[in-house]
C-alpha cells in the first residue's frame, strides 16, 4: 500500500469514534458571532449565539432563552447557564463544513450536528424583565 493511503488510513477515525476534539481556540474561532442551529436524530434541538466574551443565549422553544458563558475543561468545552450552575461539557469538532459536538458520556449516535449558521442573534427577552 503507497505511503500516503497508508497515511490517510491511519488519520481516519475508526466507526463511531469522534475525531480530534476543537481546542478552546479553534472553537472561538469557528462560533464568535455566529448564531447556530442544531439537529439531533434529525430534528431540532435548539439554537445557540455565541456572543463576545465566550458568552452564550441558548434557545430550545421560541421565547424560552437561557444566558451563559462556556470555557474549556480538559479536552471539553463546558456551559453554565444562569438558570442552572451545573456544567454542561460537550466534545467539538468539525465534519467537512459542519460543526459536531458530543455531550461528555454520550454514545456517538448522540451527537449534535450544526444545520444552520446565521450572523443574526436570537430573538430573546432581555435577561431579569419581568412584571
Amino acid at each position: 500500500m503507497p505511503a500516503a493511503l497508508i497515511s490517510l488510513w491511519l488519520a481516519t477515525p475508526a466507526p463511531g469514534a469522534t475525531p480530534e476534539p476543537l481546542s478552546a481556540a479553534e472553537f472561538e474561532a469557528y462560533v464568535s458571532g455566529k448564531t447556530l442551529t442544531y439537529n439531533q436524530y434529525g430534528q431540532g434541538f435548539g439554537i445557540e449565539e455565541y456572543l463576545p466574551g465566550r458568552k452564550v443565549r441558548w434557545m430550545t422553544s421560541p421565547g424560552e432563552c437561557q444566558y451563559g458563558s462556556w470555557f474549556q475543561k480538559g479536552a471539553l468545552i463546558c456551559f453554565v447557564y444562569e438558570y442552572n450552575p451545573e456544567e454542561h461539557c460537550w466534545s467539538f469538532w468539525r465534519e467537512g463544513d459542519v460543526l459536531k459536538a458530543l455531550a461528555e458520556g454520550a454514545a456517538p449516535e448522540t451527537a449534535l450536528t450544526e444545520v444552520d449558521q446565521s450572523p443574526r442573534g436570537l430573538d430573546c427577552p432581555a435577561p431579569d424583565v419581568g412584571v
